[in-house]
């Protein structure tokens, strides 16, 4: 049996085919079981995927996977968009649709014709609608123009997004990247936003009033959400807490610092890490602290939490 041709590496880990004939690679090379065509005219080398537990990195992975496989052989118009863009940005998508893997949304701009491809979902946009960048050697639509295109999601799961996108890495205890500009700004969401009419406008522009600078998660932006459209009093964000001696307490995820009341979102534990938290929870409620601990049957239950928090709060003296 002929010995397999080595690939070249500087194809990468996929490569358009006509990129391939172009290097002297034979069509019967191009049609070996060491190659997968995930899109019409594109192979990718065959490799195995990292053990991700997390479904929501998964089908991150994936799609990033897949996307860097159709740019190969995208045309110069052709650019990421919607939901697919949100997955490069490495932003949270909403829960429902987070885990699934779906056909890759790819824009055009005005007349230009949609693609066609099995895996791809064509999309038509207006050039005064959107911005398009380079990232990490893809097109997408910027991380504004993205958040703007959305508006058919609820406005907590906007209201995550835009937390994310507009994110501002500020000094604390521990913390890293800081200075790291954010992907976007509040006044860029506004200009997308207000660039021409879009879909889910009244939602874009309530989640826009609630977008903050310093939420860490989804979870916590979501909590927010639901405590301020119930009436609470807004809480501060990822607040450091201190003792009487001014020793560190702990970071909290939202804090009501005129009442001493603190809500903290607890993710799935490992073990590494459970009696660390244990103890600092401890340690905050030992200096007058209120902590509720919102679990993920919490964070499900809205009302259950809205009330939970409002009970705390009335308990220190706030008369909402």
């Amino acid at each position: 049996m002929p010995r397999r041709v080595e690939l070249p590496d500087t194809l990468g880990d996929a490569f358009a085919v006509a990129t391939a004939k172009a290097a002297g690679i034979r069509a019967g090379r191009l049609r070996s079981a060491d190659l997968e065509r995930p899109f019409h005219g594109v192979r990718a080398r065959v490799r195995d995927a990292p053990a991700l537990e997390d479904p929501f990195a998964r089908a991150r992975a994936e799609t990033v996977r897949r996307a860097r496989a159709y740019a190969t052989r995208m045309r110069d118009d052709e650019f990421f968009a919607y939901e697919t863009a949100v997955h490069l940005l490495g932003a949270p998508l909403p829960p429902a649709i987070g885990g699934d893997v779906r056909p890759l949304e790819v824009g055009v701009l005005g007349g230009a014709p949609l693609p066609r491809s099995s895996g791809v979902h064509g999309r038509r946009l207006t050039a005064t609608m959107v911005h398009v960048v380079h990232a990490d050697g893809l097109r997408a639509s910027s991380p504004a123009s993205t958040w703007a295109m959305l508006g058919s999601w609820s406005v907590v799961d906007l209201v995550a997004l835009g937390d994310h996108l507009c994110r501002v890495r500020r000094a604390g205890v521990g913390r890293t990247d800081v200075g790291r500009p954010p992907l976007a700004t509040r006044e860029q969401l506004a200009a997308a936003l207000h660039a021409g009419r879009r879909r889910g406008a009244a939602r874009l522009r309530e989640a826009l009033e609630l977008v903050r600078l310093d939420s860490w998660s989804p979870r916590e932006s979501a909590c927010r959400v639901h405590l301020i459209r119930a009436g609470l009093p807004e809480p501060e964000l990822n607040i450091d807490l201190f003792d009487a001696r001014g020793g560190h307490l702990g970071c909290v995820d939202l804090v009501y610092p005129q009442w001493k009341v603190a809500v903290e979102y607890q993710g799935a534990q490992h073990h590494a890490t459970y009696a660390k938290d244990v103890e600092r929870i401890e340690r905050l409620r030992a200096e007058g602290w209120i902590i509720i601990q919102v679990t993920s049957a919490l964070h499900a239950d809205p009302a259950a939490l809205v009330r939970r928090v409002a009970q705390a709060l009335h308990a220190r003296g706030w008369r909402g």
